[in-house]
């Protein structure tokens, strides 16, 4: 593959990767899987490549970069919704008071979101 060609491929994957992150983040999840399909081939055609001439290693560090910034969006995205989704998983306790007139502890009663109104 011609330098030219290398060159031309970073290039296109880095604005691939940079809008895969704008997709993201608007939640347009079809541009976004359309973006993926698109940075997986030019992946795959970047795999042929022996040896990256010294001028392009800085730009192709950039595009690593850039992947990288995604892959930490798409992990903490990821971590965010299971927090969240365990905070709505655990179960509810009210408080109950006894004869004295003191805490009592109660059995719990349930999910959070136990799909009961």
């Amino acid at each position: 593959m011609t330098r030219d060609k290398v060159r031309e491929l970073l290039r296109r994957l880095h604005g691939v990767i940079i809008a895969e992150r704008e997709h993201a983040k608007a939640l347009d999840l079809e541009a976004m899987a359309a973006d993926i399909r698109e940075k997986e081939a030019i992946i795959q055609l970047l795999g042929t490549v022996q040896e990256l001439h010294p001028d392009d290693r800085p730009f192709a560090e950039a595009v690593r970069e850039e992947n990288r910034r995604n892959a930490y969006l798409f992990k903490s995205t990821l971590n965010w919704i299971q927090d969240t989704m365990e905070f709505f998983g655990h179960k509810t306790v009210p408080a109950t008071y006894g004869q004295s007139g003191r805490n009592v502890t109660a059995a719990p009663n349930g999910r959070l979101l136990s799909g009961r109104i």
